[in-house]
Order: structure tokens, then sequence, then C-alpha cells
């Protein structure tokens, strides 16, 4: 599992309702794509769940690097760069995934959470807790999945959780989620990944 997100932060003054549309009118584009576990499409709008800034900021896990190419090299991704400049994709290797208990319900809001690995620890425990807070998110009352990630260039991880409610049982940053694609998220690997 790979997980990937770019962040496109808008003008305070800018109408999200245009990319609400965007989003109505493209988000059904993914729904299909082969080696897509899934893709969140989420904003956040200055004020609302304590958001400074305008952001459309897709999430996603992918079940294949193959997936995930094809998107960025020859796929919808490049309506982005032509639309709105070219982002900074980042991308995390899987380290755990788990369904919550509302795996069934819409997912309304996200929370991503990011935090450094400290020097001077044992990996292999910071994957393990990274793990084990992954399978307490997807416990909690609400969740519709949790994972988490890490990229090695920067020793950081990132936790990602979709919520059916506005009131999640996480710690972050809160985005809206617009539309869910889904095509392969049955076959993302559940648990840890190593």
């Amino acid at each position: 599992m790979q997980a990937m997100q770019y962040g496109i932060t808008l003008p305070a003054d800018y109408d999200m309702g245009v990319i609400r549309d965007r989003v109505a009118a493209k988000g059904h584009l993914l729904d299909g794509w082969e080696g897509l576990g899934l893709k969140a499409f989420l904003i956040r709008e200055r004020g609302v769940h304590g958001s400074p800034v305008n952001q459309y900021a897709p999430f996603y896990l992918w079940n294949t690097v193959e997936g995930m190419n094809s998107f960025l090299w020859g796929g919808p991704f490049q309506g982005i760069p032509d639309d709105f400049g070219r982002p900074s994709v980042r991308q995390w290797s899987g380290l755990a995934y788990e369904e919550g208990g509302a795996a069934g319900s819409a997912a309304r809001v996200a929370v991503l959470r990011r935090q450094p690995v400290p020097d001077g620890v044992r990996l292999a425990e910071v994957a393990a807790e990274a793990a084990r807070e992954t399978g307490r998110l997807a416990g909690e009352d609400g969740a519709v999945l949790a994972a988490a990630a890490v990229d090695t260039s920067r020793w950081e991880l990132v936790h990602f959780s979709l919520w059916e409610h506005d009131a999640p049982k996480a710690g972050g940053e809160v985005y809206e989620v617009l539309h869910l694609s889904a095509p392969g998220r049955g076959r993302l690997p559940r648990g840890r990944q190593w």
C-alpha cells in the first residue's frame, strides 16, 4: 500500500463552490481506476473545523505503484497542473490499514495527522505503535477506516482516518469529504504492512 497526497492552498476569499463543482463533475472518473484502493476528495474551508486556509487536498491509498504512476504520468492528474500549477505530491509507504465499525457508511470527514519519527528510537517500535494507533482509530465509534504510513525521506508518520460524522475521535487536520472513489478498497491489505 502506498499513500499519496497533494494540497492546493487557495486564496482566503476563494469560492470553494468552484472546487465542489469540479469534484461533482469529475470525481467519478476515478471510481474504476485500476490500482487505486481509494481516493478521498478532501477540502478544508477557512474557519471551518479550525482551518486557517481554503484548500483542496485529496488523499489516496494505492494498491499498486503502477496504478499510481499511470494516474500521475498519463491520467487525470494533469488537470491539476493545468488549472492550478504543479503541486508537490507527497508519498508514504503503508504501515497499517483497518476498516472501521462504520465501514459501510458514507465518509463525511477525514482527519490527517502528521508527526515526526523522533531520533534515537527503535524503528520497529515506532511502526508497531503506528499499527496499534490505526487499530485504535478504526475501533472508535463512527470510524469508517484508518491507515498509517511513513515517509522515510523525512522520517514522518501520517495517520489518516475517515468518519461518518462531523465529530471525529482523532486529532489532526479535519477535512470535508466531497467524494470517495474506492474501486480497490476491498483489496487494501489489512493490518500491519510488514
